[in-house]
């Protein structure tokens, strides 16, 4: 029996000591299999997900290993039924496999006759499957690859995927490393994808997702289709393809609202491929119309319900996700796993902070307490007005303005959900506001006007949630979210983590009103970057006016 920072339990939960001196070894350990469910000081609880092993074990993880893992760090004995749940769990995975017969097309293969007989007689599969070829052997119309992937997860019996990508149209992209060279956590992501044939790379925001893609199409050398959140997203995928490869601006075109150009590099916008005219999915032939050797999907976590449904008719094209965090708030993570691929590089956030890559931060919650009258309003507000109303009070106000005065000397970003409270931030610290309705053009202007230092703070509404490069923002002040988000908040830290020109660390702050929903939502909201290493100092807002931070 050792003394080990983990305590298994038979319900699937992993409890880990956080002041244990292996603590950190064994986060990282079990990483790959287990899911952060909660984490206040002292013990941060896990839980194995079917989903969880599937992902380790299409990683390159077996049985094995996981429980060679979940003994080494335990400190009690592992409940036997625990450990025969798991190897049993990671068996189910790749006794289907879809692969490409010669004579038959793509045909669906087991190791075990019973698994398909099962399968095959499943009410939603069946019409997806063509001709029985033996005991181990049926045929897929090729059109319904992804759909069976989507069926057979959710049977419980998640296939493995070997019958191969088109190549696409070739088209020659070499990585231009002038002045700067790939690091070797990304080149390892980029190998890992290339290898692996489809899936998600997962990497703290600031650490250089970008490069990983623009690697992944120096290993493919075929027409590619990016997909990103937004406008000013696309522009900084080009201005950065243009820096570090050797494509030119007449082999990139940009997709979105204002432009329609298909080039052999094609950046397109999620919103524009979800756009309904006349209650079809007008753009979504894009797809289609070209011969694609890769598609890549930037924020992948943030994936509409409508290209889902395309990616599922796209299966022989190579797809790679980046993301921050395979964190969903809606739980379609098994869409993700089995329509772009698993997880096939993920590195922890402290690892590359500790290499020097992404920024130090510290991580802070204001506790602001309301005045009586707005107390008695919160009180009395309908269910659903609550968390507004105690996410845009005035007492909240007074504490960013606290803030920002306190850190006039750095780059200050304060980010929120509700336009009229950032408006009327933006009035009370005389400072510009970016939200929706702004235009790409001023967008862009203020963007780079920050970055040069030119303007020292700016509000920024949940447009800036993704894709938004400001390498020198030291310090964001988050005053409200959505509810109790787990991405958005990854996301906003993210805005701040890359490395800064000086060395110096960053600080996020997030102003939370006490003894109300705001307050449950912020410790939903920290649990992915408590699995990522970083902990919330909780300060009380008096603290700030008495400049005690």
């Amino acid at each position: 029996m050792s003394d080990g920072p983990l305590i298994v339990q038979s319900d699937k939960t992993l409890l880990l000591d956080v002041d244990h001196p292996n603590s950190t070894e064994c986060r990282r350990a079990i990483a790959p299999f287990a899911e952060l469910e909660r984490s206040p000081e002292h013990i941060h609880t896990y839980r194995l997900t079917n989903l969880g092993l599937w992902n380790a074990r299409a990683a390159g993880h077996d049985a094995e290993n996981v429980i060679d893992t979940l003994i080494k760090y335990s400190r009690y004995a592992v409940p036997h039924s625990l450990l025969l749940d798991v190897a049993e769990t990671m068996s189910r995975y790749g006794r289907l496999r879809l692969e490409s017969n010669p004579i038959h097309g793509l045909v669906l293969i087991t190791t075990d006759s019973a698994v398909l007989e099962e399968v095959i007689r499943a009410k939603k599969i069946a019409p997806l499957l063509g001709s029985r070829i033996d005991k181990e052997t049926i045929a897929v119309h090729p059109s319904q690859r992804g759909a069976i992937k989507q069926h057979l997860l959710r049977l419980g019996w998640p296939a493995e995927d070997f019958a191969g990508y088109v190549d696409g149209q070739a088209h020659s992209i070499e990585l231009n490393q002038e002045g700067w060279k790939i690091r070797q956590y990304q080149e390892h992501a980029a190998e890992g994808f290339w290898h692996g044939g489809s899936g998600v790379v997962v990497l703290p925001c600031g650490a250089g997702k970008t490069i990983v893609g623009a690697a992944a199409m120096a290993h493919a050398k075929a027409t590619t289709l990016i997909l990103v959140t937004n406008t000013v997203a696309a522009r900084q995928w080009r201005d950065e393809l243009l820096r570090r490869t050797s494509l030119n601006e007449d082999e990139i075109g940009e997709y979105s609202g204002s432009k329609k150009e298909i080039r052999p590099v094609t950046i397109a916008t999620y919103q524009v491929m979800t756009k309904k005219k006349n209650g079809v999915y007008a753009h979504l032939d894009l797809f289609d119309s070209y011969d694609w050797g890769l598609i890549i999907y930037d924020e992948v976590h943030l994936l509409p319900a409508p290209i889902f449904r395309f990616t599922a008719d796209i299966q022989s094209r190579r797809r790679l996700g980046l993301t921050a965090t395979l964190v969903r708030e809606d739980g379609m993570e098994g869409e993700v796993f089995s329509l772009i691929g698993p997880k096939r590089f993920d590195v922890p956030w402290k690892e590359i902070e500790s290499q020097g890559y992404i920024a130090p931060a510290e991580c802070i919650e204001i506790r602001a307490t309301l005045s009586e009258s707005e107390r008695l309003l919160y009180a009395t507000a309908e269910p659903e007005e609550k968390y507004r109303f105690c996410a845009t009070t005035a007492t909240k106000r007074k504490v960013v303005q606290a803030l920002v005065e306190k850190h006039a000397e750095d780059q200050v970003l304060v980010i929120g959900q509700y336009i009229s409270q950032l408006d009327e931030l933006s009035e009370d610290l005389g400072v510009p506001v970016i939200k929706g309705e702004t235009p790409i053009k001023e967008r862009e202007e203020l963007f780079s006007a920050f970055r040069k230092g030119e303007i020292k703070c700016l509000v920024v509404s949940k447009v800036a949630n993704f894709s938004i490069d400001l390498p020198d923002a030291t310090i964001a002040i988050q005053v409200s979210g959505a509810f109790g988000s787990r991405q958005e908040e990854a996301q906003r830290l993210g805005r701040i983590l890359r490395p800064k020109s000086d060395g110096r660390s960053a600080r996020f702050y997030s102003v939370v009103s006490r003894d109300t929903i705001d307050q449950d939502f912020a410790q939903n909201r920290q649990r992915f970057l408590a699995e990522q290493g970083y902990s919330y100092r909780i300060i009380d807002a008096d603290d700030v006016f008495q400049g005690k931070l």
